[in-house]
């Protein structure tokens, strides 16, 4: 009985549909409203077999009499939108045939005042859970409505306006065309939020890209309700959802499909769902920003946002984390258009927003778009400078919080350390982000800045990871950390130069910012309580966590430092901040070390830095004599540790290199002839007289270190920096053509030179006596060919000297040396020998004929 009911309800219904009537079906509401009332009250009888009879006779009247459905819209929309989740998968499966029927055959004789239905009808389907590819094709036929409504806008929204009246438009409070935008995007909004996975993506993709496409149809004010009830309520249930979501694999829910392993849990899918939603809202506040700006409360929205990123940078998903970074950098508004000469250089660009998805060929400009547009681009007033700051904020307590230490109190249990890929974006950030905060740029702010580098770049590798990210030997380069790093220097140090007389204070901080780096080199910086080994240590199975190599960073640093020294030294700001000290007591480390560098190309690059920045410092510390007190000892006690290093050589160092090394200490003590010793009338006394003493024991000390490997090899000796210290001490003693305080000085040196000299003789004579046929060891005799070589040079250049300028006593000690001498012509080694000999030569222009006058020991 039921199914012959239904049979005569749907024959009835289709039968009087096609009649002919007078005036026309299509004009008479209330006709078709008596002919289709009845198949739609069928929608609340629950049985399927009623349903499937009533959706089929809707099928066949959309084929037969859709053209004339002019207001029985509502009804036929309303049956085939009644079907609810519970009624099985074959009547949610013939309505959907019905719908597809309709926004495909029947949208533009849809009179508009039903195009909201449709919307409706459409996103039901979307919810349903019977069918997922339903639900997938229900959004794709959003798509095709908004594609429609903006092919047809003007007619739709004229014939809305003229349909609606008066307190209708009050209650709606915009636009009726704009009311049917926010109706699709609300239900789009609602479908971002889906159990399940596909659907949340599809209907993300389909809301951020219809907007975009469409989004400059709406006026100011809807907007701001496209901000407030569609784009924030999604940010937030987002990641409500995404928090409560479980992080453990579902089998069941899965059943046998193979699902990749980064989306296994229902918290990796709705992390998709987050990174998906964050970008489209930020494309969206860059894009479309010439509509959101005029809006009344855009600080607030842009404040609101700005959260929302932070919340999302500081997730311990490294997928959400990065993304909310990227979508940070997507409303700085990096634009395409901009000329070369404010781009940044060096700095990878970053990609522009897309303004439109689909490019339309008609003007789809509303009358408050052309007002928006008339925005003077000149306008970067103090409104806009909030919002920047509120950005700057925002970063640095991302920053801050992202390279905080995490505190290992069980070392079982797994810590959350942010990738080199996120820091690398957040550092990457900042410089186009300071082209915005500049002129609020203070050196508070630089601090906080050093501070989220210096924690970033201590960060170590997770050790399945380094040798992904870790540059291996030969290749050894900059990370793209610290190339970001570095770039965001750059542009800080080109800021700074060309910036005010306030802001060029910041100059000292800049100098302690890389001279910390410069130290990174050798002493790489410890994160937390986190152990790490060293880059180039790890051997055998994995660690957990790996250093970067700061190396090739270090000394990327030291070549900033020289070229900024080069053009600040003579700053106020340098001066008074004591920089050049500061510099030479960061270049002392890795001189000290010297070979016991991680490299040695870096000793190398920081002493030629040195001697560099000492050519240009030096002057400008003697004209500012009350500024550059303390540096002097640090310049002693750097040259000292450099030239007598407590680090050995390697035994494999070739000859060629160590001839090299040693012309590097000759550079040393060049220096210190040229522009130290020539103007010691404005150094301190102290200082000059451990000079004069670092001179002394290099002009004997030929010998880098105890393991000395052939001493047969006369090359392996530092013979060269011997000579090199012994001739600069004398230059600026009495074999100066000017007597002077200083010169007294050396005179004194000189004297103990010639009585250290004695000793070492003495002393080998003494020693090859008691050793008998037993040969002394190789380096005692190193030790004496050396200072037989010393005593040559000192004799040499005494008789080059003007006689009046070489005091008696001097000669004096000279011959007392000559008994000593003699007493080694019995040494074994042919190296003694040989320098005993030319020793001996020299002595000839000392002997003469006795005076007549004082034979027979009377004067």
């Amino acid at each position: 009985m039921r199914c012959w009911g239904a049979e005569a309800v749907t024959s009835l219904v289709k039968a009087a549909l096609s009649h002919t009537y007078d005036p026309p079906l299509h004009q008479n509401l209330k006709l078709q409203t008596c002919i289709l009332g009845p198949l739609q009250e069928l929608s609340t009888i629950h049985q399927p077999d009623i349903r499937q009879r009533q959706l089929e006779c809707i099928l066949q009247i959309l084929h037969n009499n859709g053209d004339k459905l002019v207001h029985g819209w509502p009804l036929v929309l309303g049956v085939i939108g009644a079907v609810t989740n519970d009624q099985g998968e074959k009547l949610i499966q013939t309505a959907f045939q019905s719908l597809q029927l309709v926004v495909t055959d029947f949208l533009p004789i849809i009179p508009c005042q039903y195009l909201q239905v449709c919307v409706e009808v459409a996103a039901k389907f979307g919810l349903q859970h019977q069918e997922l590819n339903i639900s997938l094709t229900s959004i794709g036929l959003l798509w095709n409505i908004s594609d429609f409504f903006y092919q047809n806008r003007e007619r739709i929204a004229k014939e809305l306006e003229s349909d609606l009246s008066e307190n209708d438009s009050k209650k709606l409070g915009m636009p009726a065309f704009d009311s049917l935008w926010m109706c699709l995007y609300s239900k789009l909004g609602k479908l971002c939020v889906d159990q399940r996975p596909a659907i949340r993506k599809s209907a993300g993709q389909t809301l951020f890209s219809m907007i975009s496409a469409h989004g400059s149809l709406l006026y100011k004010d809807t907007w701001q309700k496209v901000l407030w009830q569609v784009l924030f309520p999604l940010l937030a249930d987002v990641q409500k959802l995404s928090s409560q979501a479980s992080n453990v694999r579902d089998d069941a829910a899965t059943g046998n499909i193979l699902i990749h392993h980064s989306r296994d849990t229902a918290e990796k899918q709705w992390a998709e769902t987050r990174v998906l939603t964050l970008a489209g809202v930020a494309r969206t506040f860059n894009s479309k920003r010439r509509f959101l700006q005029p809006i009344g409360d855009f600080p607030r929205a842009w404040t609101l946002l700005l959260e929302y990123l932070e919340t999302a940078s500081l997730c311990q998903s490294a997928e959400v984390s990065l993304a909310a970074l990227k979508s940070f950098q997507e409303i700085l508004q990096i634009s395409k258009d901009k000329p070369e000469d404010q781009k940044i250089e060096g700095l990878p660009q970053m990609a522009p927003p897309p303004e439109e998805v689909i490019h339309r060929t008609e003007d789809g400009k509303s009358n408050e778009q052309v007002q928006s547009n008339k925005l003077s681009s000149d306008v970067e007033t103090e409104y806009d400078l909030s919002l920047w700051t509120a950005a700057w904020k925002v970063w640095l307590n991302i920053g801050t919080n992202s390279t905080k230490p995490p505190k290992v109190t069980n070392k079982s249990v797994k810590v959350y350390v942010p990738s080199q890929a996120f820091l690398t974006a957040l550092i990457q950030t900042f410089p186009y982000l300071f082209e915005h905060i500049k002129p609020r740029f203070v050196t508070a702010d630089l601090q906080k800045l050093s501070s989220v580098l210096q924690m970033a770049l201590s960060v170590p590798v997770h050790g399945d990871a380094s040798p992904f990210i870790i540059p291996s030997y030969p290749e050894i380069t900059v990370t793209p950390l610290q190339e970001a790093v570095l770039q965001a220097m750059d542009v800080l140090i080109k800021a700074v130069h060309s910036g005010p007389e306030q802001m060029q204070s910041m100059y000292p901080d800049i100098y302690h910012q890389l001279l910390t780096y410069v130290e990174y080199g050798v002493r790489v910086p410890k994160y937390g309580q986190i152990e790490a080994k060293a880059f180039g240590t790890v051997k055998g199975p994995q660690v957990a966590w790996v250093t970067m190599n700061f190396v090739p960073f270090s000394e990327k640093c030291v070549e900033m430092v020289v070229d900024l020294y080069r053009i600040t030294a003579r700053h106020t700001a340098v001066i008074n901040g004591h920089i050049l000290e500061n510099i030479i007591k960061a270049f002392r480390l890795p001189l000290s070390y010297k070979y016991g560098c991680p490299s040695p190309t870096t000793w190398m690059l920081v002493i030629n830095s040195l001697l560099s920045i000492l050519t240009i410092g030096l002057p400008v510390a003697r004209k500012h004599e009350s500024s550059f007190n303390g540096m002097w000892s640090e310049l002693a006690q750097t040259f000292e540790e450099f030239l007598f290093s407590k680090s050995p050589s390697l035994p494999t160092l070739s000859v060629e290199d160590f001839q090299r090394d040693e012309a590097i200490d000759c550079k040393v003590v060049q220096l210190i002839r040229d522009d130290i010793l020539s103007h010691t009338c404005s150094m301190p006394g102290d200082f000059v007289k451990k000079i004069m003493q670092l001179l002394n024991k290099g002009s004997i000390h030929a010998t880098p270190s105890d393991q000395f490997i052939d001493t047969e090899s006369s090359r392996k000796l530092r013979e060269e920096f011997a000579k090199t210290c012994f001739e600069t001490l004398l230059q600026f003693s009495f074999i100066s053509k000017s007597q002077s305080e200083e010169g007294s000085i050396t005179k004194v040196a000189v004297l103990s030179l010639l009585q250290r000299c004695q000793d070492v003789v003495k002393k080998y004579v003494e020693d090859e006596r008691l050793s008998g046929k037993c040969p002394l060891p190789r380096p005692r005799l190193a030790e004496m060919a050396s200072v037989l070589k010393a005593i040559t040079t000192l004799i040499s250049s005494l008789k080059k000297a003007p006689p009046g300028n070489v005091e008696r006593g001097v000669w004096n000690q000279v011959i007392q040396l000559y008994p000593s001498l003699v007493d080694c012509t019995t040494s074994p080694s042919p190296s003694v020998c040989k320098a005993l000999k030319d020793v001996l030569h020299e002595y000839k222009d000392l002997l003469q004929p006795l005076n007549t006058a004082t034979q027979n020991g009377t004067v």
